[in-house]
């Protein structure tokens, strides 16, 4: 089976100039794990909710000369609305793994895994053709192996 047989065509996206208030309301609403960056046709990043709570964390530096004790989370915590007025240009990931509509899902969902994605953009040459879950792969693996198999699958499973 591969990528392009159960991909999400025509993923939402948003631009470099999109603030990140407007991402993360679409990530909370719509439990997107991240969505591509776009401009015009051409994809040139993938902001994911990683990229925003990578932000609130102290780099490795403050971490071993400060340490991180249990009032600082708090501190953590309200840097929040300062992150999410930034645009999403600013925290972005411009060099994007993809992964081709014509790829076996497992192929797609092996890339997934080994670099910790939930989902993934399908692209051709930089242009953007769909998005790839975990989620769609189990799915489609589910109905290929157990419901395909029998046509009554048990409740409760």
């Amino acid at each position: 089976m591969q990528v392009k047989e159960i991909m999400t065509r025509s993923p939402r996206t948003v631009t470099p100039d999109t603030s990140l208030l407007e991402v993360v309301s679409l990530m909370c609403l719509y439990r997107y794990s991240g969505l591509p960056v776009m401009e015009g046709e051409k994809m040139v990043g993938f902001i994911a909710e990683k990229d925003v709570f990578h932000r609130l964390f102290p780099t490795l530096e403050d971490m071993m000369t400060e340490g991180l004790g249990t009032s600082d989370y708090s501190d953590m915590m309200s840097k929040y609305k300062d992150v999410v007025n930034l645009k999403v240009a600013d925290l972005m990931a411009t060099d994007v793994i993809t992964v081709s509509p014509e790829h076996h899902i497992l192929q797609a969902a092996t890339t997934m895994v080994r670099h910790k994605f939930r989902r993934i953009p399908v692209a051709e040459g930089g242009v953007l053709l769909g998005m790839l879950s975990l989620g769609d792969v189990h799915k489609a693996i589910f109905q290929a192996s157990i419901a395909g198999a029998s046509k009554r699958v048990p409740i409760g499973i």
